[in-house]
């Protein structure tokens, strides 16, 4: 009877999760629950695996509206009708197009219509009408017996109780950005639509069993036909299990040879056995999906790098799917993939952003668009969204609103009800953690289903312009459809973008996947050892530079140590500062059994990676490599106090015993396998992750402008773009303001010369620039202002944004000179398009103009004003005197000891202490462009908080460790450019 129920799904509608609306059902012993979300089906098969757990039958449904306006339910018979549902829903979005009045007769589905909405003579086959509990008078007078098969109870199920029905206005305003006493009632549901208990019901149609029993009917027509947890992706790439099979051996050692000749004993045993698992659990389409996109990007010269636990997979290093050798880093293929795993396994690869949409376009070409979509995401309502939404609907003004999400609510006995509601509304979002606000696309997960993708979901069409999945990734799963990771990252468009500029300023080919040439390459090595990584991906950031320099780092096995230990959860178990001292002072280092010294020696007894879990549990306790790395998973949290862990903690025991183990030390063992396994991280990624650094720091080493000018078009990385610029200086290049001849759209380089693109002109409109530059091509290069103007027309204030930033710097005249002229030919540009156009051009302006002023600070200004920072640097631009201050070079003759500093801030990251007290740490440049790093303690930044960007003169004391020197900051002083004001 209950063919009309809603969850939080609804968006800004309904207020139940699927668990609540299938736990009360449950709780009332209803048998069969509905589930008719409006325009969406985004939890459809958590609601069917809810339910039957809950011993309920579930029936698949969706609830159209145009807007606010209900047109029908749509109810699935069985699969077929599913899938109809999905494709006509999908049709409707993907389209932007309303729905019909009338359901259209999709087969294996019902069409249940409102009372009154079509008359019961006019009714097909696969239509029905709903009765309200509320609506049953306008029953009277009707013979309702002569159409008992045609119609059903129709009863809403949206909240849960009378509070949530207050919440669901609340939702309803917010959805039509109104306040809420501006809603109106054919918009939102009624205080009704919570569930009846079953017996109430019936007693409501105690006049009407017929139409109890049809809806009882109604019901029982439907099944949900389809097993969850079953993998469904695509089955086969070449057509059948068996060729798949074959060609995958065939590439597999053909790329073996390619990595590591022809006879490789080792190499061969490990490929056998991970065609053998492969073959056991039916996988090799997912690797032979993801070889051909691999193929299809080197044939079109895209960069990537695949990274994740799919280096653990020789397989895919003998493919190419990654540049990680599984036998140098002795990684376990069963971390990977291993007989338990029932899903495929997980390759992320990464594309460069200017590439990925291609590679997209060509997996929804290959597989086509009935059985491709982009994974979709859910995004959540945040505490503060919720309160400035809420805020918004109960019209408190703005500078309320930030008041209460700055300082919290201000609530008084008997006082401020609208706040007093507003937190009372927030607390009940915030119970149901992940309140869904809309859709999303996931970052990276594309689906490639066996069946047309709407047998499971439907999809719809976001700006991307590819068909996206109403599913995230964990009901996705639910359905056995397990994403192909296709992600993209600025760090590879920094090294793809390298590589062309230095082949056309160079005339260089370089071949980036002779990784191993890279690590053992001295400059190299000494760039990593001096952490001269700004701008190489994920060795530039300050913790991961001061990491470096304590751990002196200039090799491959030490930078995929600190790829890991680096993480958050590793430094604050304490993890990190083991390791270094450790590192630093290997003959301190105790071993808990002379098995953990021959194993984790190159780690000195810590357990860095997942790896070493599972090479412990299997060593140490004889585990074996598949049970091992389900102890590395239970660890982590997935099944930590289930059963299944139990058996697994009992099993470890029990072998130490078989093998004689001390006693204490397999519970010490265990202990740290517990601590670990939550903070640690796989080899395979962290190495995915070194490889890309030794990419981008050969780069940098080499070819530090062409590297340079790449992390600027692609929009820096870690920091923000002046200090690229600031490195890009210190290659020696000559950086020349945007140009109107010489510039382009991105930043170039020719040369020794590099001139700033016009796209950092803030404030200049793309299409103007595109236009400036097409003209160019076309037409050569302008000859002067007056030229410039006659070909491009521009308004005033563009014109004024081009002057000022440098871009007629070639004309030999002042920027004055040009504003006092620009504003003549403004004038004669604006007469000429209300008169006809001359037939010649006209002469050139001459101005006699007065001698005017002009300071070497105004070009400097200009370009922090339209380019955010000025060209020259910000040491050169300041007026005080600097010649006081200790630079950071000097440093290591004040350690423990105050010093005093002047710094240009470039990065903040604050922090909280143990206590929860805010902290930060800082990064500054001093005059010669040495990094100042800087902590700042709760009394400190409490007293001396940042004040945004610029200059600061620091007092405090050098603090040194393992090498690395940090200012504790005792006080500070932001300055201004013209602190001393002099002129």
């Amino acid at each position: 009877m209950y063919l009309n129920c809603k969850t939080f799904f609804s968006l800004r509608y309904g207020t139940m999760p699927a668990e609540m609306l299938v736990r009360k059902a449950a709780q009332l012993g209803i048998t069969t629950l509905a589930l008719t979300n409006i325009n969406i089906t985004s939890d459809a098969w958590e609601f069917v695996e809810l339910c039957r757990q809950h011993l309920i039958k579930p029936v698949l449904g969706l609830e159209c509206r145009n807007q606010s306006t209900f047109r029908y339910l749509l109810l699935a018979r069985n699969q077929e009708g599913w899938l109809q549902i999905n494709h006509f829903l999908s049709e409707h979005l993907s389209k932007e197009i309303p729905f019909p009045d009338r359901a259209p007769a999709l087969p294996g589905t019902w069409a249940v219509y409102n009372w009154g909405a079509v008359a019961p003579a006019q009714l097909l086959p696969h239509e029905l009408l709903g009765i309200k509990p509320r609506d049953l008078n306008k029953l009277f007078r009707v013979d309702t017996t002569s159409i008992r098969h045609q119609l059903v109870i129709m009863h809403p199920v949206t909240f849960q109780d009378n509070d949530h029905y207050e919440l669901h206005r609340v939702l309803r305003a917010i959805d039509q950005n109104i306040l809420i006493s501006q809603l109106e009632p054919h918009t939102t549901g009624t205080i009704h639509d919570q569930f009846i208990h079953p017996a109430g019901m019936v007693e409501h149609f105690e006049q009407y069993p017929h139409i109890v029993a049809n809806t009882l009917r109604i019901l029982e027509t439907c099944e949900v036909e389809m097993e969850l947890h079953t993998p469904r992706n695509r089955k086969s790439f070449l057509g059948s299990v068996e060729e798949d099979r074959e060609l995958l051996r065939q590439l597999a050692f053909q790329g073996m040879e390619y990595r590591y000749g022809k006879d490789h004993a080792e190499a061969a045993r490990r490929i056998e056995k991970e065609l053998h698992i492969v073959a056991q659990q039916e996988f090799e389409a997912y690797f032979l999906i993801t070889w051909d996109i691999i193929r299809y990007a080197q044939e079109r010269q895209f960069f990537y790098v695949g990274r994740g636990s799919g280096a653990n997979s020789i397989i895919a290093y003998c493919l190419k799917i990654t540049d990680v050798d599984p036998i140098e880093l002795n990684l376990f293929f069963e971390r990977f993939l291993n007989p338990y795993r029932t899903s495929p396994p997980d390759f992320d690869i990464d594309f460069s952003w200017r590439d990925r949409d291609a590679i997209i376009r060509y997996v929804f070409d290959k597989y086509g668009d009935a059985h491709t979509a982009l994974l979709g995401t859910v995004t959540t309502f945040q505490t503060n969204a919720i309160i400035r939404e809420m805020g918004k609907v109960y019209g408190l003004p703005k500078k309320e609103i930030d008041q209460i999400l700055e300082n919290g609510f201000n609530i008084q006995l008997n006082e401020d009800h609208i706040q007093r509601r507003i937190q009372h509304f927030s607390r009940l979002m915030d119970q149901e953690k992940s309140f869904p606000n809309h859709l999303s696309i996931h970052a990276g997960g594309i689906l490639i289903s066996d069946a047309p993708i709407h047998q499971y979901c439907t999809t719809y069409l976001p700006p991307k312009g590819f068909s996206t999945a109403q599913l995230d990734m964990h009901q996705a799963d639910r359905t056995g459809l397990y994403k192909f990771d296709i992600l993209s990252q600025r760090g590879l468009g920094h090294i793809r973008d390298a590589i062309d500029i230095i082949r056309k300023n160079k005339q260089v080919e370089i071949d980036i996947h002779q990784v191993k040439a890279f690590m053992v390459d001295d400059k190299v090595k000494e760039n990593l050892k001096t952490v001269n990584t700004i701008g190489c991906f994920y060795i530039e950031s300050p913790a991961m530079r001061q990491l470096l320099q304590k751990l002196e780092c200039d090799n491959y096995l030490t930078l995929v140590a600190a790829s890991s230990i680096i993480r958050p959860g590793v430094a604050q178990s304490g993890m990190m500062k083991q390791y270094i001292h450790s590192y630093r002072h290997p003959d301190t280092v105790t071993y808990l059994h002379p098995v953990i010294r021959e194993l984790l020696s190159d780690t000195f007894g810590i357990m860095v990676y997942q790896e070493d879990v599972i090479k412990v549990a299997h060593e140490y306790a004889n585990m074996e490599l598949a049970d091992a790395d389900s102890l590395r998973r239970a660890m982590a949290g997935k099944y930590r106090g289930s059963k299944d862990f139990e058996k697994i903690q009992e099993r470890f025991f029990s072998n130490c015993a078989q093998l004689g183990r001390p006693y204490e030390v397999s519970v010490e063992v265990w202990r740290q396998i517990a601590s670990f396994a939550n903070f640690s991280f796989s080899k395979a990624h962290s190495a995915s992750f070194a490889v890309e650094s030794y990419q981008s720091l050969y780069l940098k080493t080499y070819f530090p402008a062409e590297f340079m000018v790449a992390v600027i078009n692609n929009f820096g990385g870690f920091y923000n773009r002046e200090l690229y610029f600031r490195e890009l200086k210190k290659t020696g290049v000559h950086i020349h303001p945007p140009c109107i001849n010489n510039s382009d759209y991105p930043t170039n380089i020719k040369g020794e010369d590099v001139y700033v693109g016009l796209i950092h002109v803030e404030g200049l409109e793309q299409a103007l620039a595109e236009r400036i530059l097409e003209e160019r091509r076309q037409c050569g290069p302008y000859l002067h202002l007056e030229d410039f103007c006659d070909r491009i027309s521009p308004g005033a204030e563009q014109l004024e944004l081009l002057i000022r930033i440098g871009c007629f710097q070639f004309t030999g005249q002042t920027k004055k000179e040009l504003l006092w002229k620009s504003s003549l030919l403004v004038r004669q540009q604006n007469a000429a398009a209300v008169h006809n156009l001359s037939l010649f051009k006209p002469a050139t302006v001459n101005c006699e103009l007065p001698e005017l002023a002009y300071h070497q600070h105004e070009d400097a200004f200009d370009e922090i004003d339209l380019l955010g920072f000025p060209l020259a640097s910000p040491f050169e631009v300041l007026n005080h005197d600097q010649s006081a201050y200790t630079p950071a070079h000097a440093f290591s003759q004040y350690i423990n000891q105050p010093v005093t500093t002047l710094g240009y801030l470039v990065t903040t990251k604050p922090m909280r202490t143990a206590k929860g007290e805010p902290m930060c740490f800082g990064t500054f440049l001093d005059r010669e462009g040495h990094f100042i790093d800087t902590v700042h303690f709760p009394d400190s930044l409490r007293q001396y908080p940042f004040q945004k960007g610029g200059f600061y003169i620091l007092h405090g004391k050098a603090i040194i460790e393992y090498g690395v020197i940090t200012l504790e900051i005792s006080r500070m002083k932001k300055i201004g450019y013209f602190e001393d004001k002099k002129f």
